[in-house]
């Protein structure tokens, strides 16, 4: 039986509010999990629950960087069952338009890091417990920009690189877990958007476009390691 088969299972899955994380967490739903989300715009988080109508979507508003509000967040999901699984999507981008690393100041960078490395690591030592127990999944939402040097991604393509090798550490170090890093592409969302200011991206996927390949991720548990939407999509078509 595979993790998405496990009725009453649970899913925590950071900044659920928009983008891929509504994405996910609206297939999770629809599979009959309970879904644990959260986003730092309560105004936000709040209208994506209306909008969803579930009574099994937990929402606790907060920022993800905040110990009080991963605790509230772990707390939430796991009175609610059997923790099986975390996504840990919430992500910032940095300053907009993006600077070169030349000048990219140093609070900014921090900020950066504190919300793509370490709120994901620290959400991961809270939940590990209750994911061991289940022998879970841990995908951690990583860009191409983590192994491709484009000129001013620097900040945010070197924090997505560092969650990368965290995520592969956390791998060999448990290897009962599935542990993923998960490239999803190009995606048409609002931080998507930010890093193109100015500029059309509307050529660029929906979100609800990767989410099959997040699902064979669950459905396939492959060897830990790093997966490309794209080839994932991929071997969906071709099985």
């Amino acid at each position: 039986m595979t993790v998405s088969q496990h009725i009453s299972a649970v899913a925590i899955i950071t900044g659920g509010s928009r983008g891929l994380g509504r994405a996910v967490a609206t297939a999770l739903l629809d599979r009959g999990w309970t879904v644990a989300t959260d986003a730092r715009r309560a105004d936000d988080l709040a209208a994506t629950a209306a909008e969803l109508d579930s009574a099994s979507l937990i929402t606790v508003a907060g920022d993800i960087t905040q110990p009080a509000h991963r605790a509230a967040l772990v707390a939430a999901a796991m009175d609610a069952g059997p923790l099986r699984l975390l996504v840990n999507n919430a992500s910032r981008l940095g300053p907009s338009p993006q600077p070169r690393l030349a000048d990219y100041p140093a609070a900014d960078l921090r900020a950066v890091y504190d919300t793509n490395v370490f709120a994901p690591l620290a959400l991961v030592q809270a939940a590990l417990p209750a994911l061991t127990a289940s022998r879970g999944v841990i995908v951690n939402i990583s860009s191409d920009a983590a192994v491709e040097p484009y000129e001013g991604w620097g900040g945010y393509g070197s924090s997505k690189a560092a969650l990368d090798h965290l995520t592969a550490i956390l791998a060999a170090e448990h290897p009962d877990l599935g542990v993923y890093a998960f490239d999803p592409g190009d995606m048409r969302t609002e931080m998507h958007q930010a890093a193109f200011p100015g500029e059309d991206i509307s050529d660029r996927a929906a979100p609800e476009s990767v989410v099959p390949a997040v699902l064979r991720l669950l459905d396939s548990r492959p060897a830990p390691g790093r997966y490309r939407a794209q080839d994932l999509l991929a071997v969906g078509a071709d099985a």
